[in-house]
This record gives C-alpha cells, structure tokens and sequence, in this order.
C-alpha cells in the first residue's frame, strides 16, 4: 500500500510496524497499534524503528497515548497490560 510515511511524511509504499514487538506483539495486533512506515522509517539505520532508541520511544509513546484514549484507560492501566510506561 502506498501512503504518506507518519514519520519522513513522503508518500512511499508503506510496511507494517508493530509498535509493541516482542511478547507484546500479539498486543499490538488486538488493539490496532500497527502503523504503516516507509521502509527508511521502518527497518533502516540509522534511524529506522528497529535501530534507532528515539524513534522506537516516540512511536511507543504514540502507542501508549492512544492505546489511552482509545480504551478510557491511565497509566496505571497502560502498565498493567504492557508491562511498562513510556510516558
């Protein structure tokens, strides 16, 4: 699928991220925190998601606040489910 990248805003074909990897993948998938990024964004240092801390936390934050808002829930709630506060 071709879309603007959230992260560079170039309109590139777009891969499909899980915000939360890992043991929260499954996660991730259950409450729609999937995004879609260019394949820069995506997968490539040095600032890619899966290379780069800053843009990792940023998009975990991104996750975290709407995760939030989407289900009326706190922070308290968020590491409840996920194990951890990037906020």
């Amino acid at each position: 699928m071709i879309g603007e990248c959230p992260l560079c805003h170039r309109w590139l074909p777009l891969e499909r991220h899980h915000i939360f990897g890992g043991s929260c993948r499954r996660k991730s998938e259950q409450y729609g925190l999937v995004i879609g990024l260019c394949h820069w964004c995506h997968n490539e240092p040095p600032m890619g998601a899966h290379h780069n801390a800053q843009t990792a936390l940023a998009l975990h934050q991104y996750g975290q606040r709407k995760w939030m808002e989407e289900q009326g829930k706190t922070i308290d709630d968020f590491r409840r489910e996920f194990g951890i506060n990037y906020l």
